[in-house]
């Protein structure tokens, strides 16, 4: 394992062209459940500067990364090389969550890509990142992205996600606070 001082032109490029990174939260209960996410589509992913990224989070079945975040910020990120080299780039941070009905909203939206069903944004402030050889991930090929979140997403339009969120993800499996505006429905473009 290697540490870096940022996240340097090298890393960047290897955490840019990857389809497909990892979310890993956990509250501070003990008795809490650890949350890991796969997280992917072309445009949700981009790094700020050397020492922060951001991710569009999309609206989907659970909320637990939120809820995790708002109670105590802690967050890895992590992209694994299934083509190519072998590598494993691991962002440690800590991480906020931009619900779409704050006003900070906006000045993200534009780092991505338009997906319908965008709920939010996740901003980490990293503060360790490192590197390591990824010598046991396997070699798959990147097909393309889904396309089936998109396709729910546009069927339920807003008023239909504004209902799916308020009873989906208004709190964490753990009944941690998650989305605080779940039940309102979104005024911001997407």
């Amino acid at each position: 394992m290697k540490l870096h001082d940022g996240i340097n032109g090298r890393l960047r490029s290897f955490i840019e062209a990857q389809p497909l990174f990892f979310v890993a939260t956990a509250p501070l209960s003990p008795d809490g459940h650890v949350n890991v996410s796969p997280k992917g589509l072309d445009g949700t992913f981009a790094v700020l500067d050397e020492h922060s990224v951001a991710y569009l989070d999309l609206t989907g079945s659970g909320s637990e990364t939120v809820a995790h975040l708002r109670e105590n910020g802690r967050i890895t990120v992590m992209f694994c090389a299934f083509e190519g080299a072998p590598n494993i780039v691991r962002l440690h941070g800590t991480g906020r969550y931009v619900d779409l009905h704050d006003a900070e909203f906006a000045s993200y939206r534009g780092f991505f890509a338009e997906h319908p069903g965008a709920r939010g944004i996740v901003v980490v402030d990293v503060q360790r990142v490192s590197d390591s050889c990824g010598y046991a991930v396997p070699l798959m090929t990147h097909d393309g992205d889904r396309e089936l979140l998109t396709r729910w997403a546009d069927n339920r339009g807003e008023d239909g996600l504004a209902t799916y969120r308020a009873s989906k993800n208004a709190t964490s499996i753990d009944g941690l606070p998650a989305l605080h505006h779940a039940a309102r429905t979104p005024d911001v473009p997407r």
